[in-house]
């Protein structure tokens, strides 16, 4: 692989919004794609704790309802927003697909939480850079509304959703910039 082109994808890589994404379909082979990248991972004792829950069709739009009902039943009437709902759906239903970000805790606790939540992480970032280098959008959201998951998805003992996948074919003309600061800043050597 070529190193120029290893650093671009990783310096291009941005959240491509849903109300960015066009109606062009993403295939059922790119998100297998997708998910067998995001399988190779980095797994410490190789608990692979990274779950999946890949929603298309009728079913993405049946989650769209439950998430804003969920919303609707659960916020209070002086919280309550009619905008947030409508934001709900519309997110649901600009995207093409949406995979539910879980992480399964190791049943025998061999090693700590964080380091399972940071592979399942380091699973969404291979998703998100074959995403890049594919010029398909997506984005991470990690609503209030994901500690709700279990009642829309079959979770196993010891599972738990991150969170949502937005993902999307976009224009490129469409895609965001960003900036960091110099790396310089966040580093100390030691020699």
């Amino acid at each position: 692989m070529n190193n120029e082109y290893l650093n671009q994808v990783i310096r291009e890589r941005r959240a491509i919004f849903p109300s960015q994404y066009n109606n062009k379909p993403v295939s059922k082979e790119f998100i297998k794609n997708l998910l067998e990248n995001a399988n190779w991972a980095p797994t410490h004792r190789l608990t692979e704790p990274w779950r999946f829950k890949v929603v298309r069709g009728e079913t993405k739009d049946r989650l769209g309802s439950f998430l804003s009902d969920t919303y609707t039943d659960i916020t209070p009437d002086d919280k309550f927003s009619p905008f947030k709902v409508k934001k709900i759906k519309d997110k649901c239903d600009a995207s093409d697909t949406i995979i539910a970000i879980c992480m399964q805790r190791d049943a025998k606790e061999r090693v700590p939480e964080w380091e399972e939540i940071a592979a399942t992480a380091m699973a969404v970032q291979n998703m998100w850079l074959t995403c890049t280098a594919n010029s398909v959008g997506c984005y991470w959201s990690s609503p209030a509304l994901i500690k709700y998951a279990g009642e829309f998805f079959e979770l196993e003992e010891g599972e738990r959703c991150l969170g949502f996948l937005y993902i999307g074919n976009y224009d490129k003309e469409d895609e965001l910039s960003s900036k960091r600061n110099p790396v310089e800043e966040k580093v100390k050597w030691f020699d």
